[in-house]
């Protein structure tokens, strides 16, 4: 009775996942076209919005890199939140050598609001254009066509959301190969699902919508109380199908320093995590059918092959691992094709051996996350 329902098991298992990765997230790696070069119409201004705490040597850096920007009418608004590290002298300096350089000054957070989305409030309340084009202070755009790329589809295609890619630096270690696999993993899924026209997050590093819209719903009304979210729990409450579009251009994405201890990592994933119990429903549910199909799966596989091994039913045996390893086989093309597309590489960081090692780390430190009650910003 066990090895029939283990059986049972296996195939609802797979069959699940070859729906994700052949239809849902193939539509990604094998079907989607690249988004074209930077357009040729009419540039309407621009806002990179940028909040920062504490993050005096970052913006020594990225200043002058978004000043580098081949777009021709764009203000950069960097919100300085209650940083102490000497960042309001640095950007002063900054100020007179790019005069598009504007910031904000937060003193302090009224107790009712979480920090940064108080912080972010009060730059697009001042914002001088309505297309905002939203970044991290530790993170840079890797092409000088980044922001007319990101913004094109707002300023031209009617959008209202213009969601992008965002990795992190290759510095080498076991920690970072995990870290640029699990953001990719990531960026995979919300930018499938967005293609799909069913988007239900996106990235913060690296975002774009109208300041228009964002007054016109109060902004982050419902979410003041919420620590994280500023980004993908404003996309999930409010992006769909019509008002939503992804950029998948090489030239378009950015990148971000990576933590570069396991401590540092994983405190920032719980704060991920933690948004996570905060997504509608359905949205709940496109990631939690996936996970739970690939928890079964393995869990079923593996345990066929130990019972297979042990009663030396050979034959059985070598279809479930050549199932197993066809699976493996499919889930390493999409990562590599989702990566050239993305990124412009091909290197998949070891994909077959992290997804396995993705089972502990999504049902482990996800729930870990999910329940906290607590988390900060910085």
């Amino acid at each position: 009775m066990i090895i029939e329902i283990l059986w049972i098991v296996f195939f609802v298992g797979l069959a699940i996942q070859l729906f994700y990765i052949l239809i849902l997230f193939g539509r990604l790696s094998f079907f989607h076209r690249p988004n074209p070069g930077p357009d040729s119409s009419e540039k309407e201004g621009v806002t990179v919005l940028i909040a920062a705490h504490n993050e005096r040597t970052n913006l020594k850096k990225l200043i002058p890199i978004l000043f580098e920007q081949d777009y021709p009418n764009f203000e950069v608004m960097v919100i300085n939140d209650r940083s102490y590290d000497g960042t309001k002298r640095i950007l002063e300096k900054l100020m007179e050598v790019y005069p598009k350089l504007r910031t904000v000054t937060v003193d302090y957070t009224p107790s009712h609001v979480t920090s940064k989305k108080y912080a972010m409030t009060l730059g697009i309340k001042v914002a001088k254009n309505d297309v905002l084009l939203l970044t991290d202070a530790d993170c840079w755009p890797v092409s000088e066509k980044w922001i007319s790329l990101m913004t094109a589809p707002v300023r031209t295609g009617g959008k209202i959301f213009s969601l992008g890619f965002s990795q992190y630096d290759s510095k080498g270690g076991f920690l970072n190969k995990w870290i640029q696999f699990e953001t990719l993993w990531t960026g995979i899924q919300y930018i499938s699902f967005a293609l799909w026209n069913a988007p239900f997050m996106g990235v913060g590093r690296n975002l774009c919508y109208r300041r228009s819209f964002f007054m016109d719903k109060k902004a982050f009304k419902g979410l003041w109380q919420i620590e994280c979210g500023d980004d993908d729990l404003f996309v999930n409450l409010y992006a769909n199908g019509k008002n939503t579009a992804v950029v998948v251009n090489p030239e378009s994405i950015t990148l971000s320093e990576p933590k570069t201890t396991w401590k540092t990592y994983f405190s920032q994933k719980k704060r991920h995590f933690h948004a996570g119990k905060y997504y509608k429903g359905k949205n709940k549910l496109k990631v939690g059918w996936y996970a739970f199909s690939h928890l079964i799966f393995w869990i079923s596989g593996i345990s066929l092959l130990i019972f297979l091994g042990i009663n030396k039913q050979w034959e059985h045996l070598l279809l479930v691992l050549g199932i197993i390893v066809v699976r493996s086989i499919l889930i390493t093309t999409v990562f590599r094709s989702a990566r050239k597309k993305l990124e412009g590489k091909v290197q998949v960081f070891w994909s077959a051996f992290f997804d396995l090692v993705y089972i502990g780390y999504f049902w482990v430190l996800g729930a870990f996350g999910y329940k906290s009650r607590k988390v900060k910003w910085k």
